[in-house]
Protein backbone atom coordinates (compact mmCIF):
# COMPACT_ATOMS: atom_id res chain seq x y z
CA UNK A 1 0.00 0.00 0.00
CA UNK A 2 1.16 3.38 -1.18
CA UNK A 3 -0.23 5.11 2.13
CA UNK A 4 1.12 8.51 3.45
CA UNK A 5 0.29 11.08 5.65
CA UNK A 6 -0.10 13.37 2.62
CA UNK A 7 -2.25 15.98 4.96
CA UNK A 8 1.58 16.67 6.19
CA UNK A 9 2.49 20.37 4.78
CA UNK A 10 -1.08 22.15 6.30
CA UNK A 11 -0.50 24.13 9.20
CA UNK A 12 -2.78 26.67 10.91
CA UNK A 13 -1.17 30.00 9.34
CA UNK A 14 -2.45 28.49 6.18
CA UNK A 15 -6.10 30.37 6.40
CA UNK A 16 -4.64 33.47 6.62
CA UNK A 17 -2.12 33.11 3.90
CA UNK A 18 -5.45 31.53 1.63
CA UNK A 19 -7.36 34.68 2.91
CA UNK A 20 -4.45 37.56 1.88
CA UNK A 21 -4.15 36.03 -1.62
CA UNK A 22 -5.81 38.11 -4.37
CA UNK A 23 -7.92 36.76 -6.80
CA UNK A 24 -4.91 36.95 -9.47
CA UNK A 25 -2.41 35.60 -6.97
CA UNK A 26 -4.83 32.49 -6.39
CA UNK A 27 -5.38 31.88 -10.22
CA UNK A 28 -1.78 31.89 -10.48
CA UNK A 29 -1.77 29.36 -7.29
CA UNK A 30 -3.87 27.00 -9.01
CA UNK A 31 -1.86 26.97 -12.12
CA UNK A 32 1.52 26.04 -10.50
CA UNK A 33 -0.07 23.62 -8.68
CA UNK A 34 -1.42 21.57 -11.58
CA UNK A 35 1.72 22.23 -13.53
CA UNK A 36 4.01 20.52 -10.79
CA UNK A 37 1.40 17.88 -10.85
CA UNK A 38 1.61 16.84 -14.33
CA UNK A 39 5.34 16.84 -13.63
CA UNK A 40 5.61 14.79 -10.38
CA UNK A 41 3.26 11.66 -12.46
CA UNK A 42 5.66 11.81 -15.18
CA UNK A 43 8.96 11.55 -12.65
CA UNK A 44 6.67 8.86 -11.10
CA UNK A 45 6.24 7.49 -14.13
CA UNK A 46 9.91 7.20 -14.69
CA UNK A 47 10.41 5.87 -11.71
CA UNK A 48 8.50 2.62 -12.28
CA UNK A 49 10.06 2.64 -15.76
CA UNK A 50 13.62 2.51 -14.24
CA UNK A 51 12.32 0.50 -11.59
CA UNK A 52 10.30 -2.55 -13.26
CA UNK A 53 13.62 -4.30 -14.50
CA UNK A 54 15.08 -4.04 -11.34
CA UNK A 55 12.19 -4.65 -9.11
CA UNK A 56 13.81 -8.06 -7.52
CA UNK A 57 16.51 -5.92 -6.45
CA UNK A 58 14.46 -3.30 -4.85
CA UNK A 59 11.94 -5.55 -3.35
CA UNK A 60 15.00 -7.17 -1.64
CA UNK A 61 15.89 -3.52 -0.34
CA UNK A 62 12.66 -2.53 0.40
CA UNK A 63 13.20 -0.98 3.70
CA UNK A 64 16.22 1.07 3.49
CA UNK A 65 14.37 2.68 0.45
CA UNK A 66 10.70 3.04 2.02
CA UNK A 67 12.68 5.09 4.59
CA UNK A 68 14.78 7.20 1.96
CA UNK A 69 11.54 7.72 0.41
CA UNK A 70 10.15 8.90 3.55
CA UNK A 71 13.27 11.06 4.60
CA UNK A 72 12.37 12.81 1.34
CA UNK A 73 8.90 13.31 1.89
CA UNK A 74 9.47 15.38 5.50
CA UNK A 75 12.55 17.11 4.14
CA UNK A 76 10.62 18.14 1.51
CA UNK A 77 8.25 20.28 4.29
CA UNK A 78 11.71 21.83 5.44
CA UNK A 79 13.27 22.88 2.05
CA UNK A 80 9.83 23.78 0.25
CA UNK A 81 10.41 27.52 0.18
CA UNK A 82 14.24 26.97 -1.02
CA UNK A 83 13.87 27.72 -5.15
CA UNK A 84 15.89 24.80 -6.91
CA UNK A 85 16.41 22.52 -3.77
CA UNK A 86 12.95 22.31 -3.53
CA UNK A 87 12.15 21.07 -6.61
CA UNK A 88 14.96 18.51 -6.60
CA UNK A 89 13.60 16.85 -3.77
CA UNK A 90 10.22 16.72 -4.30
CA UNK A 91 10.98 15.32 -7.98
CA UNK A 92 13.19 13.15 -5.93
CA UNK A 93 10.63 12.24 -3.58
CA UNK A 94 7.87 10.89 -6.87
CA UNK A 95 10.89 9.34 -8.47
CA UNK A 96 10.83 7.49 -5.23
CA UNK A 97 7.43 6.50 -5.14
CA UNK A 98 8.00 5.10 -9.03
CA UNK A 99 10.70 3.06 -8.39
CA UNK A 100 8.81 1.37 -5.04
CA UNK A 101 5.70 0.93 -7.34
CA UNK A 102 8.05 -1.42 -9.23
CA UNK A 103 7.63 -4.70 -7.99
CA UNK A 104 4.01 -4.49 -8.13
CA UNK A 105 4.42 -3.47 -11.45
CA UNK A 106 6.73 -6.37 -12.46
CA UNK A 107 4.52 -9.01 -10.81
CA UNK A 108 1.44 -7.91 -12.63
CA UNK A 109 3.19 -8.08 -15.55
CA UNK A 110 3.94 -11.63 -15.00
CA UNK A 111 0.68 -12.52 -14.72
CA UNK A 112 -1.70 -13.27 -18.01
CA UNK A 113 -2.63 -9.93 -19.76
CA UNK A 114 -0.83 -8.40 -17.15
CA UNK A 115 0.25 -5.33 -19.31
CA UNK A 116 -4.18 -5.18 -19.96
CA UNK A 117 -4.82 -5.16 -15.85
CA UNK A 118 -2.31 -2.31 -15.33
CA UNK A 119 -3.42 -0.33 -18.22
CA UNK A 120 -7.24 -0.71 -17.27
CA UNK A 121 -5.66 0.45 -13.28
CA UNK A 122 -4.42 3.45 -14.53
CA UNK A 123 -7.29 4.41 -17.23
CA UNK A 124 -9.76 3.77 -13.70
CA UNK A 125 -8.12 5.58 -11.61
CA UNK A 126 -8.15 8.44 -14.45
CA UNK A 127 -11.57 8.56 -14.92
CA UNK A 128 -12.15 8.83 -10.54
CA UNK A 129 -9.54 11.23 -10.32
CA UNK A 130 -10.93 13.43 -13.02
CA UNK A 131 -14.67 13.04 -11.81
CA UNK A 132 -14.01 13.67 -8.30
CA UNK A 133 -11.87 16.60 -9.15
CA UNK A 134 -14.40 17.82 -11.58
CA UNK A 135 -17.60 17.12 -8.70
CA UNK A 136 -15.13 18.98 -6.58
CA UNK A 137 -15.15 22.40 -8.76
CA UNK A 138 -18.83 21.75 -9.70
CA UNK A 139 -20.58 21.01 -6.17
CA UNK A 140 -21.68 23.54 -3.44
CA UNK A 141 -20.91 21.29 -0.78
CA UNK A 142 -17.99 22.47 1.30
CA UNK A 143 -15.74 19.00 2.03
CA UNK A 144 -12.66 21.41 3.41
CA UNK A 145 -13.61 20.56 6.87
CA UNK A 146 -13.64 16.97 6.50
CA UNK A 147 -9.80 17.11 7.14
CA UNK A 148 -10.22 15.41 10.84
CA UNK A 149 -12.21 12.72 9.99
CA UNK A 150 -10.29 11.80 6.67
CA UNK A 151 -6.77 11.80 8.59
CA UNK A 152 -8.83 9.37 11.01
CA UNK A 153 -10.01 7.07 8.41
CA UNK A 154 -6.50 7.03 6.98
CA UNK A 155 -5.00 5.69 10.29
CA UNK A 156 -7.61 3.20 10.79
CA UNK A 157 -6.39 1.91 6.91
CA UNK A 158 -3.24 1.96 8.61
CA UNK A 159 -3.32 -0.07 10.96
CA UNK A 160 -5.54 -2.54 9.29
CA UNK A 161 -2.59 -2.76 6.66
CA UNK A 162 -0.49 -3.44 9.26
CA UNK A 163 -2.08 -5.81 10.48
CA UNK A 164 -2.94 -7.69 7.78
CA UNK A 165 0.69 -7.94 7.10
CA UNK A 166 0.94 -10.65 9.88
CA UNK A 167 -2.47 -12.25 9.29
CA UNK A 168 -2.15 -12.40 4.98
CA UNK A 169 -5.42 -12.72 4.91
CA UNK A 170 -6.77 -12.24 1.03
CA UNK A 171 -10.32 -11.02 1.85
CA UNK A 172 -9.34 -8.57 4.20
CA UNK A 173 -6.68 -7.13 1.38
CA UNK A 174 -9.47 -6.87 -0.96
CA UNK A 175 -11.09 -5.13 1.75
CA UNK A 176 -8.67 -2.32 2.51
CA UNK A 177 -7.99 -2.37 -0.73
CA UNK A 178 -11.90 -1.14 -1.78
CA UNK A 179 -11.22 1.11 1.61
CA UNK A 180 -8.11 2.82 0.17
CA UNK A 181 -9.85 3.89 -3.46
CA UNK A 182 -13.04 5.15 -1.06
CA UNK A 183 -10.84 7.22 0.90
CA UNK A 184 -8.53 8.65 -1.41
CA UNK A 185 -11.53 9.52 -3.86
CA UNK A 186 -12.81 11.22 -1.43
CA UNK A 187 -9.29 13.29 -0.54
CA UNK A 188 -9.45 14.49 -4.09
CA UNK A 189 -12.28 16.10 -3.63
CA UNK A 190 -11.23 17.80 -0.29
CA UNK A 191 -7.87 18.62 -1.98
CA UNK A 192 -8.94 19.70 -4.99
CA UNK A 193 -11.06 22.25 -3.19
CA UNK A 194 -8.24 23.39 -0.90
CA UNK A 195 -6.23 23.78 -3.80
CA UNK A 196 -9.06 26.15 -5.65
CA UNK A 197 -9.27 28.29 -1.88
CA UNK A 198 -5.24 28.13 -1.88
CA UNK A 199 -5.35 26.52 1.50
CA UNK A 200 -1.93 25.25 0.88
CA UNK A 201 1.17 27.20 1.68
CA UNK A 202 2.53 26.51 -1.55
CA UNK A 203 2.09 25.08 -4.80
CA UNK A 204 4.34 22.18 -4.22
CA UNK A 205 2.10 21.00 -1.50
CA UNK A 206 -1.19 21.21 -3.43
CA UNK A 207 0.89 19.20 -6.01
CA UNK A 208 1.94 16.38 -3.95
CA UNK A 209 -1.42 15.96 -2.24
CA UNK A 210 -2.76 15.44 -5.40
CA UNK A 211 -0.29 12.82 -6.37
CA UNK A 212 -0.67 11.25 -3.63
CA UNK A 213 -4.30 10.52 -4.01
CA UNK A 214 -3.97 9.34 -7.55
CA UNK A 215 -0.69 7.12 -6.25
CA UNK A 216 -2.90 5.38 -3.87
CA UNK A 217 -5.98 5.12 -5.69
CA UNK A 218 -4.01 3.31 -8.70
CA UNK A 219 -2.01 1.11 -6.60
CA UNK A 220 -5.11 0.06 -4.76
CA UNK A 221 -7.12 -0.74 -8.14
CA UNK A 222 -4.18 -2.28 -9.57
CA UNK A 223 -3.77 -4.96 -6.84
CA UNK A 224 -7.92 -5.40 -6.83
CA UNK A 225 -7.51 -5.96 -10.95
CA UNK A 226 -4.42 -8.18 -9.80
CA UNK A 227 -6.58 -10.22 -7.79
CA UNK A 228 -9.38 -10.71 -9.52
CA UNK A 229 -7.61 -10.71 -13.00
CA UNK A 230 -5.22 -13.88 -11.57
CA UNK A 231 -6.08 -16.75 -12.99
CA UNK A 232 -4.97 -18.72 -9.69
Amino acid sequence: MGLYDRDYARESSFTYGAASRSDSQLVSFVKETYKLFAASMMAGAVGAYVGVPLAASIHAMFWPLFFVEIGLLIGLHFVKHKPGINLAVMFGFVFMTGLMLAPLLARTLGMSGGATIIGNAFAMTSVVFGAMSFYAIKTTKDFTGYGKPLMIALLVIIGFSILNIFLGNPMLHVIISGAVVVLFSILVIYDTQNIMQGAYETPIDGAIALYLDFLNIFTALLQLFGIFGNDD
